[in-house]
């Protein structure tokens, strides 16, 4: 009898937990383990042994975790996971990055110039099992498969902000108390500030997720954010809550896109708070019935432009931003001149200088941009068209704002004029009805072929096939941008046609030179040996940077993003003359950090004899206003001749 009692003793300690005798879900969780928690890869060395103990430990903290919410739960590591491994578990906690099923490819022209870039894809396309992504993995598991949890910006931090509190993962099955708190709004908010309704409140209501972040210890993992623009324009996703970043108030820190939901904040249950553990808990029940609910919209263009865009490109046509722009300039300038100052003083007295007056010996004053420049610059081939006129804009991009297409390219928006003809708005499905109608009369019939083939992913050869098509699915059609300017059918059934986005043809890329630069390629590099006066030699690497895009010169302690810094490994026989000329910079935040932008060159003078090979190494991250890519490195050798 009382081994009976205690039997049904264990059972009950295992069915249930807590204080409330909250009732343990059955659901079977797997857990793909082998990140850490703390910062590592994307030009962060870490030692192996460091980074192992914590992987180790994040694994055991997940593993704790879960079984306190759930009856079953399996871990794996990510080398040793498998997609077909999903479908024996309600959920997949993904937590690592698993081995790739199709290779990352540059795939290059006759010349040997990369004419494409294809991601490495690590999931099929058409996985249907429920999954949740912790941090950056929502973008590395998800782009290739066309997830709208793409990678805005490496630089979450500890609070969650602007959440939908009726959100059943606040309240089911386990419930939660969360408890928040008016903190000081994220100062990098303010540079988006045309993107808010409104005036951006100096306080805002958040709620802390973690217990630790990475802007108040250093080296701790980052969280990562995706882009709010298009993420719910279409009914397969759902923005659940923001967080304390260095983009827009609305940038997604968690979220769902049909059975994947993004996690993005990264620390593991060891970190976060009890309220948020039992939110992460409550995220894993909810997006365990999504099963089967793959996505439709499918986001493979990362930096494709919404009608949310036009608010930016509009603002960047007024006085005002110009203006506030010099001002920032100038305010930054005269802290620069006057840090140079006191180096310059201390350099005189003797003194050794530190890696940061150094830099400020290095900079620069440079001519204010102008008004017609500062057009030139955002404004581009329209401020060939409309000038100086900062009315003309304004009127510009009200009136076509029904008309913008951002279906080709990358942040590239033109007015469509086929569309603009018919003076129906170009996300209105009267815009189907009409081009369909001319097909059956035979009117503009060549236009309304280019509308069809521009906004759907249906090529049929009838009008009588378009209107059977879109009388059977009216009441499902729906319109994307941010899924690629396309009318689409809210259904899985792959017997209608509509959401195949094989249909889509692929544009032909153009050749590129070696510095030459766009959206998709924004920094080029290059480096050559110059043959100095005094017999010496220079290695010099030229960066050329796109338009709107920047790398970073030196970086605040509080933001996340990753220095340039230039490796130059000499051969046998040569050796340093003298530090490193670096290029002037610009500063980016009142925190501090600086950037590069245009055209930089960074020289190094060096003596010696003989023959060998020069090895340039350059790390760097690249960003603009709406993305961070992941860091990167360029080797260049050199051939050094006698």
């Amino acid at each position: 009898m009382k081994k009976n009692l205690l039997l049904i003793g264990l059972f009950l300690c295992s069915y249930y937990w807590g204080w409330g005798n909250v009732k343990k879900s059955d659901l079977k969780v797997l857990y793909v383990g082998g990140s850490a928690d703390i910062a590592s890869g994307y030009g962060v060395e870490v030692d192996a042994a460091v980074l192992q103990k914590s992987i180790n430990e994040r694994k055991a903290a997940f593993e704790e975790m879960l079984k306190q919410y759930f009856i079953s739960v399996t871990s794996v590591d990510a080398k040793d996971y498998y997609a077909k491994m999903s479908d024996d578990y309600d959920v997949t906690v993904m937590d690592g990055r698993p081995a790739a099923i199709s290779p990352e490819r540059r795939i290059k022209n006759e010349n040997g110039e990369v004419v494409k870039y294809v991601r490495a894809g690590y999931l099929p396309a058409d996985f249907d099992r429920p999954m949740l992504l912790i941090g950056e993995l929502g973008d590395i598991v998800g782009r290739s498969i066309g997830l709208k949890t793409d990678w805005y910006c490496l630089c979450l931090d500890a609070h969650a902000h602007h959440f939908r509190t009726e959100h059943p993962i606040f309240h089911k099955p386990f419930p939660v108390k969360m408890t928040t708190e008016m903190r000081p709004t994220p100062p990098d908010a303010y540079h988006y500030a045309y993107y808010y309704d409104g005036t951006i409140p100096d306080s805002i209501l958040m709620w802390r997720v973690q217990t630790r972040g990475y802007q108040t210890d250093e080296g701790f993992r980052i969280g990562m954010v995706a882009r709010p623009w298009g993420f719910e324009d279409s009914p397969d996703a759902e923005y659940i809550s923001s967080g304390v970043c260095a983009k827009t108030l609305n940038a997604v820190a968690i979220g769902r896109h049909g059975n994947f939901l993004h996690w993005g904040f990264a620390a593991s249950p060891k970190y976060m708070t009890e309220e948020a553990k039992t939110v992460l808990a409550n995220a894993i029940v909810y997006i365990s019935q999504f099963a089967g609910e793959t996505p439709i919209a499918r986001k493979y263009n990362d930096r494709i432009a919404t009608k949310e865009y036009i608010k930016e490109v509009a603002y960047l046509s007024t006085l005002t931003a110009w203006k506030e722009r010099v001002k920032s300039d100038k305010e930054w300038e005269a802290g620069m001149l006057m840090e140079q100052k006191k180096a310059l003083e201390k350099l005189a007295k003797g003194n050794i200088l530190s890696g940061i007056e150094k830099d400020a010996l290095a900079f620069k004053p440079q001519k204010p941009m102008s008004y017609e420049d500062f057009l030139k610059r955002y404004q581009k081939r329209l401020f060939e068209k409309l000038g100086m006129d900062e009315v003309a804009y304004a009127r510009y991009y009200k009136d076509n704002y029904d008309y913008f297409y951002g279906g080709e390219g990358m942040y590239n928006l033109v007015v469509d004029e086929d569309v603009k003809s018919l003076g129906i708005p170009n996300n209105d499905i009267r815009l189907l009805d009409k081009t369909i109608s001319m097909l059956e009369h035979g009117e503009e019939v060549d236009k309304a072929k280019r509308i069809l083939k521009r906004y759907t992913l249906c090529r049929f050869s009838t009008a009588q096939e378009w209107r059977d098509w879109l009388t059977a699915n009216r009441d499902k059609i729906f319109f994307t941008e941010a899924g690629g300017w396309l009318y689409l059918v809210n259904t899985r059934d792959k017997n209608i046609p509509g959401n195949d986005y094989q249909v889509k043809e692929q544009q032909e890329e153009e050749k590129k030179s070696e510095l030459t630069t766009d959206d998709k390629n924004p920094v080029a590099i290059e480096a050559a040996v110059e043959n100095l006066p005094n017999g010496n030699k220079c290695i010099a690497v030229r960066v050329k940077i796109y338009t709107n895009y920047h790398i970073y010169a030196k970086v605040a302690t509080i933001d996340p993003y990753i220095p340039t810094e230039l490796k130059i490994e000499l051969p046998q026989g040569y050796q340093k003359e003298g530090e490193l000329q670096r290029p002037s910079f610009k500063a980016l935040n009142d925190a501090g950090t600086t950037i590069y932008e245009d055209e930089v060159v960074f020289k190094q003078e060096i003596k010696g004899i003989g023959t060998g090979k020069v090895s340039c190494i350059m790390t760097y991250q690249c960003c603009d206003n709406h993305i961070c890519f992941p860091p990167m490195e360029k080797k260049i050798v050199l051939d050094l001749n006698k």
